[in-house]
């Protein structure tokens, strides 16, 4: 009963803190980029049906993070956080016969919004106040504090409702899953190279990429992968996807 009030009470903070945060937003957003934020929007919501299981985890990880790091970067801080959530109720919709989760649901989007709303004033503050690198350095920035602002959270509330240390949860998931956010700011950076010589149109390109990284995860690295988990790691990360990795 104890750890149940604690999960709840870690939840709704979270959704408290993402509602603060939203509300900052769109008070200090004041340029819309309407179809470029569509755009992008289409991107992030398409790959965030997109899954694929790293070494070790059984969970649900989306390829659309080039597409929210995008929003994070070159959007306003109330689209970026519109284009977050959509593409996390996507993401997290249960599939056939699932059943809809509505604590998960709202912790999910809750921690998204305030993950993409931080590593966005983070970001545009450093563009501010610096010049020359700004924009590498910001970037770099902005996908550390999403990756905390996604596994930190995650690794709290299972070690809450499990009763175990979250230390060792947060060690499990992010040494895992840190690669990813690696490859998808390697893959931002260089669509932020082109989009800044050749016009926004040209994160779209992205999208292919993604997709071919999945086809290919899928098809080849998959099998070896799911062949070569280790158990004990993958209950790890069942009890964490649950809780809505």
């Amino acid at each position: 009963m104890s750890n149940t009030r604690q999960t709840k009470t870690f939840i709704g903070a979270m959704m408290l803190a993402s509602i603060s945060a939203t509300a900052y937003a769109g008070f200090a957003s004041h340029t819309l980029h309407t179809y470029y934020a569509l755009s992008v929007l289409a991107m992030a919501t398409a790959t965030s049906r997109m899954k694929v299981k790293l070494p070790g985890i059984n969970g649900n990880m989306s390829v659309n993070l080039p597409f929210l790091l995008t929003a994070v970067v070159n959007l306003s801080a109330a689209e970026a956080i519109a284009i977050t959530c959509v593409s996390t109720v996507v993401q997290c919709w249960p599939q056939g016969k699932g059943k809809f989760k509505p604590e998960q649901m709202a912790f999910n989007v809750s921690m998204m919004a305030l993950s993409s709303c931080v590593a966005g004033l983070i970001f545009h503050a450093l563009l501010r106040r610096m010049h020359s690198g700004s924009a590498t350095l910001g970037l770099a920035l902005a996908t550390i504090t999403l990756f905390l602002g996604q596994t930190a959270p995650v690794a709290t509330i299972v070690a809450l409702s499990e009763g175990k240390a979250a230390g060792q949860i947060w060690w499990t998931l992010a040494h895992l899953s840190f690669p990813y956010y690696v490859v998808s700011a390697g893959v931002m950076s260089m669509v932020q190279t082109l989009t800044s010589h050749m016009g926004w149109g040209l994160a779209l390109g992205a999208f292919p990429v993604m997709y071919g990284i999945h086809r290919t995860y899928r098809t080849y690295f998959s099998p070896i992968f799911e062949s070569l988990a280790d158990p004990p790691r993958r209950q790890v990360m069942v009890r964490a996807a649950a809780a809505g990795v």
